[in-house]
């Protein structure tokens, strides 16, 4: 009686987990949709001035004395919660040197963790999108 407990249990387990192992990948395989355009917003903490830019994706831009280059950006599919990726490389050339200040993931919707912070600028993603809009 105690064995056949046990092989419920054991079966009802490896059920659930089967269940879980099908569906669960269903809830988090939305990929991402490839844009043309990241908006940025720029800071420039000397002058208490903001700038907004769009960059074309697979290029590289001077900005002040920033060199951007994006190097993707997506955001979610419209059926998704809404959020923007950005892959971005990002060099100073103050002193004319090209030092590299930043380079990985921003995401729109988390700014404060995921923006550039220098001691002259502040940098962060805004959105992605396929029409330029400034």
């Amino acid at each position: 009686m105690i064995m056949k407990k046990k092989k419920k249990n054991i079966n009802l387990g490896l059920l659930i987990r089967v269940i879980f192992f099908f569906l669960l990948p269903l809830n988090v395989s939305a990929e991402t949709v490839e844009k043309k355009y990241a908006s940025f917003k720029l800071l420039n903490k000397t002058t208490n001035k903001v700038f907004a830019k769009d960059i074309l994706v697979n290029s590289k831009i001077q900005w002040e004395t920033l060199i951007i280059e994006v190097l993707y950006c997506g955001s979610t599919p419209p059926s998704e919660i809404p959020e923007d990726y950005a892959l971005i490389d990002v060099y100073d050339t103050i002193n004319n040197e090209n030092t590299n200040i930043y380079r990985g993931w921003m995401i729109s919707s988390s700014p404060d963790v995921t923006s550039l912070e220098n001691p002259i600028y502040d940098l962060w993603l805004v959105d992605c999108s396929n029409d330029k809009i400034s």
